[in-house]
């Protein structure tokens, strides 16, 4: 229930303790409409999520700070685009990370034999980085659940469920901590570039 917290909560705190940034507390429920089909599923819509960071966004400016880093360990969030895109029409405030460039250039550099469109939901990704930073998250029956969806023209039409009884999509079986660990390693020198930009 908490995976994409963890990844997303592992890769900003090694942010934030490479480039000496504040690392705020997670937004732990989000647009999770694609997982309806799996009891115990909880989200808010995306109205809510925008206007959460735009309240987050004002408190910060109270304080004297106009930055901010959204990291996302969640691909249904879309909507995150839209509120860096508009954000940043009047100057550089908001970016979201990392971005399929960055998750890109950090699964080759760990080895990773899956890409990420077919590697998408509890396959060798987040397998590695919880093996690398929660390893007793992982549960024992990855060796046998890999599960290939890699055509999916109706997910947002029939959702997850649609596609994967387990809510696997990917090939967890190749997950290791040490891939997890140069995956997190290589977004943390990615990120560099884009706080440079940020901070211009």
């Amino acid at each position: 229930m908490a995976t994409d917290t963890l990844v997303a909560c592992a890769i900003a705190g090694r942010i934030a303790e490479r480039h000496g940034l504040f690392c705020l507390p997670p937004i732990t429920i989000s647009c999770s409409h694609e997982h309806e089909g799996y009891p115990g599923t909880v989200s808010i819509g995306a109205g809510t999520l925008i206007a959460m960071i735009g309240d987050i966004r004002a408190s910060l400016s109270r304080s004297g700070i106009d930055r901010l880093v959204m990291v996302n360990g969640h691909g249904g969030n879309y909507v995150l685009s839209n509120i860096a895109q508009e954000a940043n029409v009047t100057g550089r405030k908001v970016a979201l990370f990392p971005g399929r460039d960055d998750i890109a250039k950090a699964r080759e550099d760990a080895g990773m034999a899956t890409c990420a469109s077919e590697d998408m939901h509890g396959g060798e990704w987040e397998t590695s980085i919880l093996l690398h930073t929660h390893p007793d998250a992982v549960g024992d029956g990855r060796a046998d659940a890999d599960h290939e969806a890699t055509a999916r023209p109706y997910l947002h039409l029939l959702g997850m469920k649609g596609y994967t009884e387990s809510g696997v999509i990917g090939r967890p079986s190749l997950g290791s901590a040490e891939k997890g660990r140069a995956a997190v390693e290589s977004l943390t020198e990615s990120f560099a570039c884009l706080l440079g930009l940020l901070r211009e």
